[in-house]
């Protein structure tokens, strides 16, 4: 399935063509279509929803089809992250690295003017081998938006400003961290806090739904 053809935009209240890439949740397209936008999600796995906004693929194959906004949640990065940083000699994980920062510079570098990228904290390997490198724009957590948990998360944003807190609750839990290995244990690590997704979709794309109902 493929998205389709961008629409003509005159005015402040139409919709953003909105690309959430590494998403089969439907949590971050849920959030922004609920405001009215055009928001489709793309993985390599289908859409745990069943929704037809969905793209089976690689985002890479879809990033120039004229896209407001490519907001990318839980690329691969296992291999990026300082926490896996010592198994790359150990067990001689460079090509994975190199895989892994290959997409990351595709993403960073997508063109599309409003982009947000969210990853964990890099290593120096990492940071060497993406394109266009540059410090994320602000580290983000789960209890700054009404879940009493802890996951800190970096934001690389491009034309987009930085989240604002919406709801700082009590909660430090580090839930995710602390989940037992099993077999859907990497499907509830991806996942993006709802409260999260609400404040991404409203502060970077506006609440149009309640626009056009005005």
């Amino acid at each position: 399935m493929t998205a389709p053809p961008p629409s003509h935009r005159a005015g402040a209240a139409v919709p953003l063509k909105v690309l959430i890439g590494c998403e089969f949740s439907g949590v971050v397209r849920r959030a922004f279509a609920a405001l009215g936008h055009d928001a489709w999600s793309c993985d390599l796995l289908p859409a745990e929803d069943g929704s037809n906004k969905h793209i089976v693929g690689d985002v890479r194959d879809v990033l120039h089809d004229g896209w407001d906004l490519l907001a990318v949640f839980h690329p691969p990065c296992t291999r990026l992250c300082n926490s896996g940083v010592r198994w790359l000699a150990e067990r001689n994980l460079w090509a994975d690295l190199d895989r892994a920062a290959d997409l990351f510079s595709a993403l960073w570098n997508a063109p599309v003017p409003r982009r947000a990228i969210e990853n964990p904290i890099m290593h120096r390997h990492a940071k060497e081998r993406i394109a266009g490198y540059r410090k994320p724009a602000q580290i983000i957590q789960p209890w700054q938006f009404g879940h009493g948990e802890t996951k800190a998360t970096c934001l690389w944003l491009h034309g987009l400003m930085p989240l604002r807190p919406t709801d700082v609750v009590d909660g430090r839990t580090a839930r995710v961290h602390r989940m037992p290995p099993s077999a859907n244990r990497w499907r509830e690590r991806s996942r993006t806090f709802d409260g999260v997704a609400r404040a991404m979709a409203l502060q970077w794309g506006g609440d149009l739904a309640g626009e056009l109902a005005a």
